[in-house]
Order: structure tokens, then C-alpha cells, then sequence
């Protein structure tokens, strides 16, 4: 059986969990505890060298790296397919799944790492500049949904990878303009698939 290392409230390990699920398939979750620095632990670094989550084991296959894992859970069990057939699709979605990586997810865990701290250390100037971070990667998201449900026509793993996200924008109170209508109607449609809520934990 597949093994996920993983921290349920990692947005990276939930990202691989929507796949696991939206593929059907069964894995067994093996939680690597963060704020208890179980990543750390000489046991965990044999499997992933960095020290991070999440980690794979596919009948003892390791990858590491939640998007790479992706990629390969799509090449290995292409059923449903979670990437276009056309090499245009396929560019499309790995272009705005690298959008989410780079410019996108990093702010959240910025802010993820002050609400840690007790209220009186957090750096209120550090979070509202990663909120304005966050709200500048809308206008984009908003055009590459311009006349599509989905950010690569057909739901992919672009799609998949900014569904951990939804929860904390509302969480951290982080408006989204009226304006960015493709992108408030794309994240209700993403919401609503039964892997959003199967994949919270």
C-alpha cells in the first residue's frame, strides 16, 4: 500500500492527498508531527533527506517534494487523468501549478508561522505584507480563468494545488474583490468536489 508521510495541516501534504483521493487511491497516512520536529528525526531523514513533508512510498519507491509526487502519482496511475492530453494543457497547468509553488503558497506559510507564535511576538507588519502578497497573485489567477472553469481547461493539478489554500484565505480573513468573479466561482466548483472535504485531514 502506498504510504504518505504527511502533517495533516501542511497545505503541500493535503495537496497530495486531494490526488491520492481523487485517484481512488488507498494510502496510508503516517503523520509527521512539525511542530514537534518529528521531520528532523534520523529515522524520518532516511526517507526524506531534507527533512520536510510530505514524503511518498510507493511499495518502497520514495519521492519526495508534493509537487514531483504529483507528477508522479499521474504518470503511475493515470486514471482519472489529472493532466490535459496536449502538450499546451500540460505546459499551462505545470506553469500555474509553479505560480502556486513559488508566489502563492510561500506568503500563507509566512503568515502560518507568526500565528504560531503567542500574540504578543507576532510580527503584525509581516503579516499583512504576505496578505498583500497573497491578494496581488488574484489578478492573475483571475485572467488565467478567463473563460474557463479551470485554470488549464479541464480540472488538473494545477486546480489541485491552490485547494489547501481556500481554507486559510477565509481563516486569515484575506478579501477577495467582487471583481475577481472567475476566480470566487472557480474556488466555490473546487470546493464542492468531495476530495475538499475528504482531504482536510
Amino acid at each position: 500500500m502506498i504510504k504518505l508521510y504527511h502533517f495533516p495541516l501542511s497545505t503541500n501534504s493535503r495537496k497530495v492527498r486531494i490526488v491520492l483521493i481523487e485517484k481512488g487511491l488507498e494510502f496510508e497516512r503516517i503523520n509527521i508531527d512539525l511542530g514537534k520536529k518529528e521531520q528532523k528525526n534520523p529515522d524520518y531523514l532516511k526517507v526524506h533527506p531534507f527533512g520536510q513533508v510530505p514524503a511518498l512510498d510507493d511499495e518502497g519507491f520514495v519521492v519526495y517534494d508534493s509537487t514531483i509526487i504529483n507528477e508522479y502519482l499521474e504518470d503511475e496511475y493515470p486514471y482519472p487523468p489529472l493532466l490535459p492530453k496536449d502538450s499546451d494543457g500540460r505546459a499551462r497547468a505545470r506553469l500555474m501549478e509553479d505560480f502556486r509553488d513559488n508566489y502563492f503558497n510561500p506568503p500563507f506559510v509566512e503568515i502560518i508561522h507568526e500565528v504560531r507564535k503567542p500574540e504578543e511576538q507576532r510580527d503584525l507588519k509581516l503579516i499583512e505584507h504576505a496578505k498583500a502578497e497573497i491578494t496581488k497573485c488574484f489578478d492573475r489567477i483571475e485572467k488565467e480563468l478567463q473563460g474557463k472553469e479551470y485554470l488549464a481547461g479541464s480540472f488538473s493539478l494545477a486546480d489541485i494545488a491552490y485547494m489547501p489554500n481556500f481554507d486559510l484565505i477565509e481563516r486569515f480573513s484575506i478579501p477577495v474583490d467582487p471583481k475577481h468573479k472567475n476566480m470566487l466561482a472557480w474556488t466555490v466548483r473546487l470546493k464542492a468536489r468531495p476530495s475538499f472535504a475528504a482531504s482536510a485531514q
